[in-house]
């Protein structure tokens, strides 16, 4: 299925106020989408719908084969197995290793085999470029390498699609566009990412599809 999320003319609410009006759009496999707007303009009410945060109540809309308009409260852990999610904060456990907090979702998800669980953890650290760094404890690695860490996190199910909500807010310029770079390479495997921020020094380092909030509305350009 290469079309991921269809939205046909969907508001979104926020505490029963409209914070998007009439969305309608489609993402497909492999596609580096950035959001693009002030604080409060919705992005963030966007991506929570995506997960089943917010339910949806007016338009149609389907994520990874999910229908959002009926979506029962039961598929929602099925649905959010097909989704990586990326905040600014890391939410890393502190008291437990990078690799336990990997092995902490996988259990939560469903994984059995501990042999099975250390393949997949090793081998997302080393996609995101932490080989040697699994049993360190989140607190000893800089910023970069925690965020690195929650991007191990987010794609340890293989997911179909990384939500990504404001990744690089809490980094240096430098960091940040590292950190752009690895998300840009995911997407280039296949798997769909959709990158909320309003650092226009990011934004600005590579240009690809971007959807623009503002006044209740979305516009696009490429």
């Amino acid at each position: 299925m290469s079309q991921l999320i269809q939205f046909s003319n969907v508001t979104i609410f926020q505490d029963e106020r409209p914070v998007v009006v009439d969305l309608s759009l489609e993402v497909k496999k492999g596609e580096f989408i950035y959001l693009l707007g002030k604080t409060g303009s919705g992005k963030s009410s966007f991506l929570k719908t995506l997960y089943g945060d917010l339910p949806l109540t007016v338009g149609n809309a389907s994520v990874c084969g999910y229908n959002l308009t009926n979506l029962r409260q039961r598929e929602i852990p099925f649905l959010r197995r097909k989704l990586g999610i990326v905040f600014q904060d890391f939410q890393l456990l502190s008291d437990r290793s990078n690799y336990e907090n990997l092995k902490f979702v996988m259990k939560a998800t469903g994984w059995k085999e501990d042999a099975k669980m250390k393949e997949r953890i090793y081998d997302v650290f080393k996609k995101v470029g932490l080989e040697g760094k699994e049993n360190s404890m989140p607190h000893e690695l800089s910023g970069g390498e925690q965020q690195r860490v929650s991007i191990a996190r987010a794609l340890v199910n293989n997911p179909e699609i990384i939500l990504a909500d404001e990744p690089t807010g809490n980094l240096d310029p430098e960091t940040s566009e590292e950190i752009l770079k690895l998300l840009k390479q995911i997407a280039e495997s296949g798997c769909a990412v959709l990158f909320a921020t309003h650092d226009m020094l990011v934004y600005n380092k590579f240009k690809s599809r971007t959807l623009f909030f503002e006044n209740s509305k979305v516009q696009e350009k490429n």
